[in-house]
Order: C-alpha cells, then structure tokens, then sequence
C-alpha cells in the first residue's frame, strides 16, 4: 500500500494538482466552472488561504496556494472543496463516473480521481509560469492571453506579466517545465 505523506510547512506555499475522476472533462461546462468557484470562495471564508495562482483546464486544475502563518492544513481545505463541489455538482443533477465497490465502502465518488498531488514550492515564478502557460502546453490555446480560466488576466492587469507573454510562433521557442512535477501523467 502506497505511504502518502504530505509536507506540512505551517505558513508555507504549495502547487497543487487535482484531476476529475477518468478525466471527464468536467470544467468544459460554465455550470462546473461557476460552482468550483463558488465553493473556493466559501471555503476561503471558512478557512483563509491565497490562492496566487489558478488554472482550470477541462479535466484537471493547478493552483499555487499560500497558507496564513502557523497554519498547514491546505488537506482539509482541498478535502471540503472535492466533498462541497461533488455534493452540489450531483443534486444539480449532474452525473459521475462508475465506481468500483472499493470505492463505494470508502465513501468516494466518481466526480474526482482521489487525493490530489502537492508539493512545497522552491521555485515560485517557475511554477507560477508553469501554471499560466498549461493551457498552451496542453494545447487549447496558442497564447496564455487566450485562456480565460486562468489568473494569468488578474495577474497581466497587475502589471506581473505582459499581455502577450509567452506569445510566439510555433516554429519559435516553446517553453519546457520538464523540471516540475504535477504527477498527472502530462
């Protein structure tokens, strides 16, 4: 049996990594948009945290999440997200996936693959690139600028990044984030 363990840094800052259960492309409906978003925000009011940066693809999302001082429990805030979101997301009369009898004694549901994948940040524009470039590298889109679920606009109205950033032809450069692990299998 696989021995989960999770860095635990009271205050730190983490990347995440969650994906829909068999990769149903989920996110693709404004309906799930809107409701994961809603259920961020009632969980930031529960228990505070930053979100510095956020991607939303169809089938998975990465998040760069700061935690307040002293406190390390990003677990049971991701934890309340999944069960919130899948509770509403199946009594709006969506549907799940198939799910093994395992996994039906383990009270899970077929919205979300389990767990999720997180780690420390050492590296933090590294990763915050990593994520606002995702949809180009996972090609939805040719530019950052065109994907419109993602903080890269936030961040572009605050002067971080230029419109265009990492705006180039494809026979010109493609960034690589070989070096950052997200465990989904990209």
């Amino acid at each position: 049996m696989p021995d989960y363990r999770r860095a635990f840094v009271p205050g730190g800052t983490f990347f995440f990594t969650l994906v829909t259960d068999q990769r149903r492309p989920l996110f693709q409906q404004e309906s799930a948009r809107s409701l994961l978003g809603q259920v961020i925000r009632e969980c930031q009011q529960r228990w505070p945290f930053t979100i510095n940066a956020i991607v939303l693809l169809p089938e998975h999302l990465h998040s760069i999440w700061s935690l307040p001082s002293g406190d390390s429990d990003y677990s049971k805030r991701w934890g309340w997200i999944k069960k919130e979101f899948t509770k509403r997301w199946l009594d709006a009369g969506a549907t799940e996936s198939k799910i093994s009898t395992s996994r039906k004694l383990e009270r899970r549901r077929g919205v979300w693959q389990p767990r999720f994948w997180e780690h420390t940040i050492e590296d933090f524009e590294r990763h915050f690139d990593y994520i606002h470039y995702n949809p180009v590298k996972h090609g939805h889109v040719r530019r950052p600028n065109d994907w419109p679920y993602s903080s890269f606009h936030r961040w572009v109205a605050a002067g971080v990044y230029v419109r265009h950033w990492a705006s180039w032809s494809d026979a010109e450069r493609v960034l690589s984030f070989d070096d950052i692990s997200d465990s989904v299998g990209e």
